[in-house]
């Protein structure tokens, strides 16, 4: 009977929650919505190289938000401008004199390769970056007005957690019934046998317990195996610095400026998507924005200092691969297609950073196992993809095309 009625109410529970899930997913994907343009390739532009001084939104950061800039200029001048904005200023144009005083006389980054397409592509991208917040504030004012679809959502979330509750309730009542009716059909007999021989105490069996020559073997066995375990572990740990995160010599904060403010790993980290090494930042990087920006603070006049000085910023490496162990940052992360974090863990939430990750061997080769081939748009891999689709159904994982090989990181 208890099996009967729980079966019922987990193929109730389970019809719900996956209505439940249903319409999340509607919602999800009705929210989504489509945008005119390559937002995705803006976004990219975007972040790599503007996002370290604009918000694509109203937000001040270094410069100006950029919601509405198209309705503010045409495009011929937003194309001129970001090509070349000394050029624009010295022409007297009077909206490119004000925006120049207004924001301390703080010189933009002329980014003179970027043509018709890049622009459209980083103007898509921030309008794509406002219809987002547009939605989700249109969202809450429908459920807060009508209790529309945020609303059903919440619902639904109410009928799971009842549902639940009144399952657990049901079976606690069950079981109490169950021991309810073995006691009334207990013999006179075997009632007063229990009374007789009341049961032995926790201490009395565990007496009995120890005293047997076959537990105690496996208790030594136990300790024994235990023992060569924890002596093991404390040997492959040699070398291992998950976890290190020594003091700097100025507290940098990633949660501050990757996390809060945004900014790209590649504007500090020069290198990590065009070079082997991803390069610690000169202190020529950070005065792109601390010229203007807390110079008072005590940390960044330690940066002032060292200008001054003509001496670099000695940053304690955090992340140190053996010499022995080739790894080079954009094969990963421009051609692997991977984000920072699989490597360095959620760097926007760290104050302090640290080595999150093993990085032993035996978790690079994991990753090359597990990892997909990124080979879209990719014309390297076309006869490689073609081979390997021959034999295999599965996706091509970089163990297929010899990320396995010693010679790929040991030469």
């Amino acid at each position: 009977m208890l099996h009967i009625i729980t079966r019922k109410f987990l193929l109730l529970f389970t019809v719900v929650f996956l209505t439940a899930q249903g319409v999340k997913a509607q919602e999800a994907e009705a929210s989504a919505g489509g945008s005119t343009g390559d937002a995705v390739a803006g976004e990219t532009l975007f972040k790599n190289n503007c996002k370290q001084c604009h918000s694509p939104e109203e937000k001040i950061v270094v410069g100006p938000g950029l919601k509405g800039i198209e309705e503010r200029r045409d495009f011929a001048w937003i194309k001129a401008w970001i090509n070349n904005p000394d050029k624009v200023i010295n022409s007297g144009d009077k909206y490119a004199v004000d925006l120049y005083n207004k924001y301390n006389k703080l010189q933009m980054t002329a980014f003179p390769s970027y043509g018709e397409k890049e622009i459209h592509d980083i103007l898509a991208y921030i309008k794509k970056a406002n219809e987002a917040p547009a939605a989700a504030a249109g969202a809450v004012a429908g459920a807060t007005t009508t209790g529309g679809e945020a609303g059903g959502g919440k619902f639904f979330n109410i009928i799971l957690v009842s549902l639940l509750a009144i399952m657990v309730l049901v079976l606690v009542a069950l079981l109490s019934v169950i021991r309810l009716l073995s006691t009334m059909n207990k013999s006179e007999e075997d009632i007063n046998q229990e009374v007789q021989n009341p049961e032995p105490s926790f201490g009395e069996k565990l007496k009995v317990l120890f005293s047997n020559s076959t537990v105690r073997s496996a208790i030594i066995w136990l300790f024994i195996i235990l023992g060569t375990k924890a002596t093991l572990d404390g040997l492959y740990s040699i070398g291992v610095h998950q976890g290190y995160a020594p003091a700097q010599p100025i507290n940098f904060s990633h949660k501050l400026h990757a996390g809060d403010m945004e900014i790209d790993c590649g504007y500090c980290h020069t290198g990590v998507y065009k070079g082997k090494q991803a390069g610690i930042p000169s202190s020529s990087i950070c005065m792109n924005c601390h010229n203007t920006i807390k110079r008072e603070s005590p940390e960044i006049q330690k940066i002032y200092r060292a200008i001054e000085n003509d001496t670099p910023i000695e940053w304690v490496r955090v992340h140190n691969l053996p010499d022995l162990a080739y790894f080079n940052h954009s094969q990963h992360t421009a051609v692997g297609g991977l984000d920072c974090e699989n490597c360095h863990g959620d760097v926007k939430n760290m104050e302090v950073i640290q080595q999150r990750s093993t990085l032993t061997m035996g978790w690079c080769i994991d990753c090359h196992r597990q990892t997909d081939v990124n080979s879209k748009g990719n014309a390297y891999y076309d006869k490689l993809l073609t081979a390997h689709n021959e034999v295999s159904s599965k996706p091509m994982k970089v163990a297929d095309i010899g990320g396995l090989e010693c010679a790929k990181c040991h030469y």
